[in-house]
């Protein structure tokens, strides 16, 4: 798939709207990385019309456990209320699906995602295409020319999931919003 043009989520782009920052300020939620994988992938399946067969399924799975697929989840009282998960390679990370069982599960899960690769030296969140929902939260799209050459320069530059072992804290990925404020 080659489209004329590509969702991207900007590292530095990530919008936190003012309902959103109450909602990550309350801080009643918990973040882990690659704890649920398949738990996060079987929620993105988990609706009537998905993408996410048995083979693409085992598939994601066999990258997780090669360390190139990696999940962020959201819980509340160990309840995973959402998550995302993707793709990693070199410094661009491909955001394959998410999901929310709770109001701003999935932009919360976003919020911290974005915020993680950009600590960890990523320079390219490609989300495919851009739906209303992520350009509400300030992604873009880009042309196939542009794709191309962000890819090419990410894709050679290794980066590390796990540079950073854990999560950004809340005063970490509520900052930009201050600062632009």
């Amino acid at each position: 798939m080659d489209p004329k043009a590509r969702g991207i989520m900007p590292l530095d782009g990530f919008h936190i709207s003012k309902s959103l920052a109450k909602a990550i300020a309350r801080m009643d939620y918990e973040i882990t990385l690659d704890v649920a994988f398949e738990d996060v992938v079987d929620a993105c399946a988990d609706r009537e019309e998905t993408w996410i067969s048995r083979k693409i399924r085992a598939a994601y799975i066999e990258l997780f456990h090669r360390d190139h697929a990696h999940s962020l989840e959201v819980w509340r009282d160990g309840e995973l209320l959402g998550g995302v998960y993707g793709v990693s390679l070199g410094s661009a990370f491909f955001g394959e699906s998410m999901f929310s069982r709770q109001t701003n599960g999935s932009k919360i899960a976003l919020a911290y995602l974005t915020k993680h690769l950009k600590s960890c030296g990523y320079a390219l969140f490609d989300t495919q295409y851009l739906t209303e929902h992520l350009a509400s939260l300030g992604g873009i799209e880009i042309s196939r020319t542009a794709y191309r050459e962000l890819l090419h320069k990410t894709v050679t530059k290794p980066e590390k999931f796990y540079k950073r072992a854990y999560p950004p804290s809340v005063s970490e990925v509520l900052q930009r919003r201050t600062q632009t404020s």
